[in-house]
C-alpha cells in the first residue's frame, strides 16, 4: 500500500479529547484532540505492553497509557513512566501529520517530509450556500480496498448491482471512454435520451428523459470523485455546456481508507446543485446513498470471499480497462517507494 499519501483517518467529530483507534495501512494509530481542539495522531500501541492506548486517557495535551500510566505527549514524546526517573530508550512513539478539512480528519502515513496539505483533493464547492451537502456514516468493508477501486471505475457495473436506485436497463450497453491523468484515471460516457434512473427522479428539475453524463474519477491511491450530470434529452453529449439551472448535478466524494489487506473504510458525502437547503431532502439522499452502497458492500465482500477460495487467476473484460490501468500505475507508485 502507497505510504506518501493523504488518507482519511476520520470525520471530525468522531475525535474529541477521549482517545479514539483507526488502523491504516496496516498500522494502529490513536487519534485525540488537544486542549486547543488540534487533532493529534499518535502510534497507538503503548511500547511498554502494547496496550492499545485508545484504553487509556488523555489530560490537556496529553495521552497516558491505562495499564501503567506511561504519559505522551502530542509529539509522541514520552514524558513520564511512574515509578523511576529515567525514560527508557525506545518509549517515544510516532506522530502522524494531519490535516483538517471538508469535516474530515486526514493522516500522512509516510515521510512526513513529504506532507504536502496542498496534494489533498480539492473540492471547489465545498461551503456554497448554492450546494446543498448530505453525508452518512462510514461503511467498512471485508474487502481489499482495490476491489473497492476497481468497482468505482466500472460504473457499467449499476445496471446489475444497483437496479432499483442508480442504474437501469439504459446504462447496460454503452461502452466506457477512460483517460489517465498525473491523478489517477477517469472512466465516463454519456448515455443519451433515457429515461431518468429511480434514484435521481425526484431530483431532476425537468420531466421527461435526459441526457446523462456518468464521469468516475479515482486518484491514487483510494479517493474517487463521482459526477452525475442529467439534463434533458438532447441538450448532452460531448462537448456541451448544459443550463445549470435546468440540469441536476450531483458529486459524490469517496474516500477509501486501507486498513490492512482484507478491510477497508469508506467515507462519503455529496454535493448538489438543487435545493441546498431542504434538510428533508439531504436525509432523503443519505438515506438513499447509504442502501446503494450497502449493495456494493454485499457484492464486494463475496468477490472477496470468492478470490480468497479460487485465487486472482479471474479473467477481465472490456469494462476492465480502467481498473486495470489504475491498479498498474498504483503499483509502480508503491513499488518506487521501494
Amino acid at each position: 500500500m502507497l505510504k506518501n499519501a493523504w488518507y482519511v483517518a476520520a470525520w471530525s467529530d468522531e475525535v474529541s479529547d477521549s482517545p479514539v483507534e483507526r488502523r491504516i495501512i496496516g498500522e494502529r494509530v490513536v487519534l485525540y484532540r488537544r486542549s486547543d481542539g488540534a487533532p493529534v495522531a499518535l502510534t497507538g500501541l503503548c511500547p511498554h505492553r502494547r496496550l492499545p492506548l485508545a484504553l487509556g486517557r488523555v489530560e490537556g495535551d496529553l495521552i497516558s497509557c491505562g495499564y501503567h500510566g506511561l504519559t505522551f505527549g502530542p509529539d509522541g514524546q514520552c514524558i513520564k513512566v511512574p515509578c523511576q526517573q529515567n525514560v527508557p530508550a525506545g518509549a517515544d512513539l510516532r506522530s502522524y501529520p494531519l490535516e483538517e478539512r471538508y469535516g474530515l480528519i486526514w493522516i500522512w502515513m509516510g515521510d512526513p517530509a513529504k506532507a504536502d496539505p496542498a496534494s489533498i483533493v480539492e473540492i471547489p464547492n465545498w461551503g456554497d450556500p448554492e450546494w446543498g451537502y448530505n453525508r452518512g456514516p462510514a461503511i467498512r468493508y471485508d474487502c481489499n480496498y482495490l476491489l473497492i477501486t476497481d468497482n468505482l471505475l466500472d460504473p457499467s457495473h449499476v445496471a446489475w448491482v444497483h437496479q432499483s436506485s442508480f442504474g437501469d436497463t439504459s446504462c447496460e450497453a454503452v461502452p466506457l471512454q477512460a483517460k489517465r491523468d498525473a491523478h489517477g484515471m477517469t472512466v465516463s460516457r454519456w448515455i443519451m435520451d433515457a429515461p431518468v434512473a429511480p434514484f435521481y427522479r425526484d431530483l431532476v428539475p425537468f420531466a421527461g428523459n435526459a441526457d446523462r453524463l456518468q464521469s468516475y474519477e479515482v486518484r491514487y491511491p483510494s479517493n474517487a470523485i463521482i459526477k452525475a450530470l442529467f439534463v434533458p434529452a438532447g441538450q448532452g453529449g460531448a462537448g456541451t455546456s448544459p443550463d445549470p439551472a435546468a440540469s441536476f448535478l450531483m458529486d459524490s466524494y469517496n474516500f477509501i481508507t486501507p486498513e490492512g489487506e482484507r478491510t477497508s473504510r469508506y467515507y462519503w458525502f455529496q454535493l448538489r446543485n438543487v435545493r441546498p437547503d431542504d434538510a428533508a431532502l439531504s436525509q432523503q439522499i443519505s438515506v438513499g446513498v447509504l442502501a446503494a452502497f450497502s449493495e456494493d458492500l454485499a457484492v464486494l465482500n463475496a468477490v472477496q470471499q470468492g478470490i480468497d477460495e479460487a485465487g486472482e487467476d479471474y479473467i477481465s473484460i472490456a469494462s476492465d480497462a480502467g481498473a486495470l490501468r489504475f491498479r498498474h500505475e498504483l503499483a509502480q507508485q508503491i513499488a518506487a517507494e521501494g
